[in-house]
């Protein structure tokens, strides 16, 4: 299925979308965890800066 999803954004409308990656650090047992969004080129920074908000 993850194939079919990076065919999918790598034509037409999918260029404007790209994947965000943010790791986080738990404060209670130090270990990290990711999350992954598809975003609108446009909000990237937007998604990022709320990431850093929720530490």
């Amino acid at each position: 299925m993850a194939k079919k999803v990076v065919a999918t954004l790598k034509t037409g409308k999918g260029k404007e979308y790209s994947k965000v990656i943010t790791m986080t650090k738990s404060p209670k047992t130090g270990a990290y965890s990711f999350k992954e969004s598809i975003v609108h080129n446009d909000h990237i920074k937007d998604a990022i800066a709320a990431s850093q908000e929720g530490q």
